[in-house]
């Protein structure tokens, strides 16, 4: 039962949100089986938990994200300078690409009757 409501605990913790639902209603199963007055203390926790759980799109658990900043621009209005790229020859064929290679099965014989090849050079 406790090991069942660590795992939810670090599931939420870690941000793994299908995880810790798994988590947590395995939990309640195991909360419900089992009688009232000896799961008091672990209904607590598990009623922590899954407040922490809902609470996982409101704006307050989101301050852990925070975008990233935009980049500015600079202040004297200066424009950076254009970089200078090294053309390559258009000339050149598209590529083409390299055949898989072929493995050498070596000289086999294959059995063309048992297989229900009549040979063609008969009549």
């Amino acid at each position: 039962m406790q090991q069942t409501i660590e795992v939810a605990r670090t599931a939420i913790n870690k941000k793994r949100w299908p995880q810790a639902r798994y988590a947590l209603s395995r939990a309640r199963a195991l909360v419900n089986a089992l009688p009232a007055n000896l799961t008091a203390r672990e209904r607590e926790q598990l009623s922590q938990l899954r407040k922490k759980y809902a609470a996982r799109d409101t704006p307050a658990a989101r301050n852990g994200k925070k975008p990233q900043p935009k980049p500015t621009a600079r202040a004297s209005g200066k424009k950076s300078a254009a970089k200078t790229t090294v053309k390559k020859s258009t000339a050149k064929a598209p590529q083409v690409p390299k055949p898989a290679p072929v493995r050498d099965l070596g000289n086999r014989y294959i059995n063309r009757a048992a297989l229900g090849y009549a040979p063609t050079d008969e009549a």
